[in-house]
């Protein structure tokens, strides 16, 4: 059976997409620990960082260091966090998010009732930053789209 992140990946499930190339694609989480917080996602299904070919991770880091500075510049942060635990979803998945702090940096503040409208604004706000920074090849034309 294939994965909730491989679901939102083929459009099954909403996802909103931020990045997509042939390798990986990223998008907002549902459930935030800061404003923008991202998952960068191989479109494999690779069960945990453990397992990637090193390429593949490599590409994953690569995006996810985009993406992080992306929202810095996005939400003025002075840092940018890059977490991985996996243990929610059996889906490799690096979690990205603008940082200020390392006490906040627990899945115990992940909110979970998150406004929609709030989601897609703090999705846009990655999207256009990424945009603006040269990366807009990699934006897919919707928020709801994995390209």
């Amino acid at each position: 059976m294939a994965t909730v992140f491989s679901q939102i990946i083929s459009g099954a499930i909403p996802g909103r997409f931020v990045w997509a190339d042939d390798v990986a694609v990223a998008f907002t989480t549902i459930a935030p620990i800061t404003d923008g917080h991202t998952l960068v996602v191989p479109r494999e299904e690779i069960v945990q960082i453990t397992d990637a070919p090193a390429d593949v991770l490599a590409h994953l880091v690569r995006v996810a260091q985009l993406i992080g500075k992306a929202q810095q510049e996005a939400w003025d942060a002075p840092r940018v966090a890059l977490l991985t635990a996996g243990f929610e979803v059996p889906h490799l998945h690096l979690h990205v998010l603008p940082a200020w702090d390392e006490q906040s940096l627990t899945f115990a503040n992940a909110r979970h009732d998150v406004p929609a409208a709030e989601l897609d604004a703090a999705a846009e706000r990655v999207r256009e930053t990424l945009r603006g920074q040269g990366q807009g090849e990699h934006v897919p034309a919707t928020l709801g789209s994995p390209g």
